[in-house]
């Protein structure tokens, strides 16, 4: 699996939402920024009675043999608190904000037939910790940051499938079993602990994924029975390649692609480029200050937004893809 070939894709599907519109801590609409590919702990998702997932299930079709050689990798994000204390009292003020890391989370290549005699389980643990840091510029000689993590732990599951002749149906099933001390926790505090834009990347050597959207004809009752929940894969790289797979937590179509005319990240959904960059240009003196002191990615999004040639922002004004030569009615 060539990781790099789908990256930009795989990045965009990470920080989906990761800040929604517009870009202050203050605004009313970002509020609850985590709502794309959100896996809770288990405890937290049965307290609420299952409506806040904890799991989520991906199937595929693989076309190969015995000795087919799978890869899975999760990606998701972990929130972290990022407090800036800006003074040296005993109690001293603070803002807080809230960060992420990015977590990946590779399992060794194996043959499907390794997963064919039993589910495969793989766990996964990323300990609590905190670090103490200097403040930054602006915020006081004295001030500093504190960044402190609570532990997360999950798990996924594989396993496959002989479906048809040399046809098998792969399952990977994620799962965060974080220890909960108090499942009637706030759905902040529920946070800390969860997988957040969730996602995975399944690659294939010896063999090929089926696309779900458009399989072959005699493959068809066995895609619409491939059960995703909280997923959806799709093929990625080139057009016509066939071994990788992306699980992604919005919804896609097979080789999803970043338009070219886009100058980077805004990491908001669907990342309408041209309206998202007019909003940001409208922030008021007091927005951007806020910007500036609160998120690293904010920040940048606001510079590069800000020092934007003309010439790049006309391109974000309008693009047509894909046209087709209409046919010809038949008399």
């Amino acid at each position: 699996m060539n990781l790099e070939r789908v990256e930009q894709v795989a990045k965009a599907v990470l920080y989906e939402g990761y800040m929604l519109y517009p870009y202050r801590p203050s605004s009313v609409k970002n509020q609850q920024r985590w709502n794309f590919g959100v896996l809770y702990p288990q405890a937290y998702s049965e307290a609420q009675g299952g409506t806040d997932a904890c799991s989520m299930r991906t199937e595929c079709l693989v076309r190969g043999n015995s000795g087919t050689k799978l890869e899975v990798r999760l990606r998701f994000l972990q929130l972290q608190l990022r407090l800036t204390q800006r003074s040296a009292e005993a109690n001293p003020a603070c803002d807080v904000w809230q960060e992420a890391v990015e977590r990946d989370v590779s399992v060794p290549i194996f043959d499907i037939e390794t997963a064919l005699s039993r589910p495969m389980i793989h766990a996964f643990e990323f300990p609590a910790q905190s670090v103490i840091e200097p403040g930054g510029a602006g915020e006081g000689p004295k001030s500093r940051v504190v960044r402190g993590q609570s532990a997360v732990r999950g798990e996924l599951e594989i396993a496959a499938h002989l479906v048809g002749e040399n046809t098998f149906k792969v399952s990977t099933v994620v799962r965060n079993s974080s220890a909960l001390e108090d499942p009637e926790a706030s759905r902040d505090n529920a946070l800390l602990q969860s997988l957040v834009s969730t996602h995975t990347i399944l690659g294939v050597e010896g063999g090929e994924f089926v696309s779900l959207l458009e399989p072959p004809q005699e493959l068809q009752e066995q895609a619409a029975a491939c059960q995703n929940v909280g997923a959806w894969p799709v093929l990625v790289g080139e057009p016509g390649q066939h071994d990788t797979l992306l699980a992604s937590p919005i919804i896609l179509y097979d080789y999803p692609q970043i338009a070219p005319e886009s100058a980077g990240d805004l990491f908001d959904g669907t990342e309408i480029d041209e309206i998202l960059s007019l909003r940001i240009m409208t922030l008021t003196d007091d927005e951007k200050r806020e910007i500036r002191q609160s998120d690293e990615r904010a920040r940048q999004i606001l510079e590069r937004t800000e020092t934007m040639p003309a010439e790049q922002f006309m391109k974000l004004h309008g693009a047509v893809r894909g046209l087709r030569p209409v046919k010809e009615s038949t008399p």
